[in-house]
């Protein structure tokens, strides 16, 4: 059996309670990372997804609006053509 120094044996003890008394500490600031970057996510795909409904609301007030305003040049075409059918 080989003689190791009483210092080694000390300082690599020391080492390993080191080691496992971070371990808590590391895996809780690992946990905090991932929870906060899943709830930026979170965050973006909401505003996301608010941003589409809008674009999506003011596409079908634009064809809305359009249509509205397309009735009278309907009826003002079909009247005209119905006054030229019936010169023949």
């Amino acid at each position: 059996m080989a003689f190791v120094a009483e210092q080694i044996t000390d300082a690599v003890t020391q080492t390993n309670v080191k080691v496992v008394a971070e371990a808590p500490a590391m895996a809780m600031g690992t946990l905090y990372q991932t929870a906060g970057h899943s709830t930026g996510m979170m965050y973006e795909n909401s505003v996301n997804a608010q941003n589409q409904q809008n674009i999506l609301s003011q596409a079908a007030t634009t064809q809305g609006v359009m249509q509205i305003y397309s009735v009278d040049t309907v009826s003002d075409a079909l009247a005209v053509t119905r006054m030229m059918s019936s010169r023949n």
